[in-house]
């Protein structure tokens, strides 16, 4: 099990239990690793620095206790923002109309970076209007994938609650 994967499987019962989703673990750096932590409320308003903070507490005790990174490192809790990265299949259906940058791992019809609006799942399967026409990402080939600030994008998180889930 990698490092991010051990690290979600501890922290996530946590998160969840306070009303939270986990978003993304990521770990970067070698000789200070950072350790950061997306999340999100399940009930779909917007994230608070008091949220951030709150997760942070809880998420360093549950750590603490269960020690998967030996060496130091320090904590970064977070929203996913606006132009938030997507990490989940329901991520693809949530934002489907909004435009994203992708990235595969492996070439799809050619090439590995993708830019188009987002029209949802097909099985394990995006599916994206892009400026050549509508192309199907297999999921498990999708490296990285995030959202493009826009107008529309902005009017959405402009709303209340129109981020449930």
């Amino acid at each position: 099990m990698s490092l991010v994967d051990n690290i979600s499987r501890i922290i996530t019962p946590s998160i969840e239990a306070m009303g939270y989703e986990l978003v993304r673990v990521q770990v970067s750096g070698n000789q200070r690793r950072t350790l950061q932590i997306m999340a999100e409320p399940k009930d779909g308003r917007h994230m608070s620095v008091d949220d951030c903070a709150e997760l942070s507490r809880a998420i360093s005790a549950v750590l603490d206790v269960e020690d998967p990174i030996s060496d130091a490192y320090s904590l970064e809790v977070s929203s996913p923002g606006i132009d938030r990265p997507l990490t989940r299949p329901k991520d693809f259906e949530r934002f489907a109309g909004h435009e994203a940058k992708l990235e595969t791992t492996e070439p799809v019809e050619g090439r590995k970076r993708f830019r188009g609006t987002l029209i949802g799942l097909d099985g394990d399967k995006l599916r994206l209007a892009a400026e050549e026409g509508e192309i199907d990402l297999p999921l498990p080939l999708i490296h990285k994938a995030k959202l493009v600030l826009t107008d529309a994008l902005i009017a959405l998180y402009q709303q209340p609650h129109t981020l449930e889930n």
